[in-house]
Parts: C-alpha cells; structure tokens; sequence
C-alpha cells in the first residue's frame, strides 16, 4: 500500500507497518509453488491482524473516501457492464466496488485470498465471494464477461501471475474482457516500502511496466490488448505501441525526473498500467 497525500500516519506506525509486511513477503519470496498455495491467505491475515492501522482498515471510516474511489473506479469500469453482465474482481479488498457493481449486473464474483477484510460484512445476494490460493481463479470457464483487478498483479509472485492470467483467459467467455490496473514500476516503488526503499520490498513481488504486462498478456492467448488512456472521466482504448515506445524513452532518465514527469497528466495516463485484454 503506497503512502498518500492523506497519509496520516506517523513515520513510527509506518515503519511498524513496513517490516511487518516486508517480513512478510520476504516470505512469500521464499516460498516454493507449493507452499504459496496456503501461504497467500495466511500473510495476508496476518498483515491485517498485525498492523491494526492498516488502510484497508481506516478506510472503513472515512466514507467519503471510499465514495470517491468506488466513483473513480467505476468510471473505467462503467462502459464494459450490462444488466447481463458477470463481472469478476480479482482482489476486491473491502469488496465495496463489487457491492457498487452488483447493482448494476446479474452476477459478481469476487476473488481474494483471504476473507479477513469481508468478515461480518453484509453482501448482496447476488455477490459471491470466492477464496482463491492466489494464482487460480475458481469459477466456471468461459463464464465470466468483464474481469477486473486494480493494484493486484504487483502483490503476486511472478510465477503465479502467470497462472492466474491463464486462469483468467479460461474463465473469460468468447469476447470477454480483463481490466486490469497496476502500478508502473517506472514510478515506483509504490508499496510501503516507498517510504523506505527505492525498489519494492513489500508486498508489491512485482511492479510492472506496459511492455512487462502486455507481453505477458499475449503469452496466454489474449488476442487484443488496448491501453485504457484517459481520465476525468473520459477514457479511450488505445493500441500499446505508444506507451511502450513512451516508457522505452522515459526509462533513460534519472529516476526523480522521470517519476515528476510520469506523475503529471497527461503523461499519467500513458503511463499508467492500465490494460485490456480481449479473449477471442
């Protein structure tokens, strides 16, 4: 979790809260394909038990905060939904934006890692939550027509991205789309660790660049991948050839330049991973 403008925790709590997580991913790093099936779960409840002051839990409070994200993401979202619609998120945190879409769809499915967060809360009938081991994804193929993830490849070990994005080809129905947002590693690190590190070191295994997930993307079958450029509420799909050529130029300069010029808009929104992938 990046540090904020709002950040309103003190260089103590934020430290706490940086070496529990980077102790815990340190975990994850080490641990072999069959350890991370459990292992994912596990961290993750911990995270959010140890560190009491973590954002997805003061968030909880602050509803205009959480308003004003569920808007911003719905914004991008918005255009790819029906009344018709099964939607899928892939680490829906405090499952708020699926709550918001499920009014909007026939189905959501909601899978994370752990249930920690969602506990004791109320959910529509039509939400289902479903518990994954971090790289499957545990629904019918071919049953889902818009996938959705926002800050969740970063938080997975390399080799399990992989997998996932396979499973999430798999459960796309024909001419189904996976949005999936993540922070540009050109900016980062964008954990808690950018606090303290210039790399990550938390919780973010991976940051990735357009190049980096379109690639990937491809690998698994995906058979057209737009970049999503915009803001404001005014997006288009655009072809990646333009933010990789962008990221190729930006990645030749000092990293606080090419951070303060990456941050700005326009050139945020180029730069920006935000993908989607069409499935045949």
């Amino acid at each position: 979790m990046p540090v904020t403008v709002t950040e309103t925790r003190t260089l103590e709590q934020l430290r706490q809260h940086y070496e529990v997580e980077r102790e815990l991913a340190d975990r994850l790093r080490r641990a072999s394909k069959e350890q991370r099936r459990t292992l994912y779960s596990e961290v993750y409840d911990e995270l959010f038990k140890r560190v009491p002051l973590h954002p997805q839990h003061t968030n909880k409070a602050d509803a205009g905060r959480l308003a004003a994200d569920v808007a911003e993401k719905m914004e991008i979202v918005a255009p790819f939904l029906t009344s018709k619609t099964v939607f899928l998120e892939v680490g829906p945190g405090d499952c708020e934006f699926a709550k918001a879409v499920a009014e909007k769809v026939a189905r959501v499915l909601a899978v994370d890692v752990s249930d920690e967060i969602t506990r004791k809360r109320t959910l529509p009938d039509n939400l289902q939550l479903v518990l994954s081991d971090g790289s499957t994804i545990p629904v019918e193929p071919n049953s889902v027509n818009v996938a959705y993830s926002n800050q969740l490849m970063e938080h997975l070990h390399p080799d399990d991205a992989v997998e996932q994005l396979r499973h999430l080809h798999a459960a796309l129905a024909p001419g189904g789309v996976y949005l999936c947002i993540t922070p540009s590693r050109l900016t980062g690190p964008h954990d808690i660790s950018c606090v303290f590190d210039d790399e990550a070191t938390g919780f973010h295994l991976k940051e990735y660049t357009v190049d980096d997930l379109s690639a990937l993307f491809r690998s698994v079958g995906f058979a057209k991948i737009r970049i999503i450029f915009g803001g404001r509420g005014k997006f288009m799909l655009l072809p990646t050839w333009p933010a990789v050529i962008c990221e190729k130029l930006l990645s030749m300069l000092p990293h606080g330049l090419r951070k303060a010029i990456a941050l700005k808009p326009p050139f945020r929104w180029l730069f920006g991973v935000r993908l989607a992938g069409f499935k045949a």
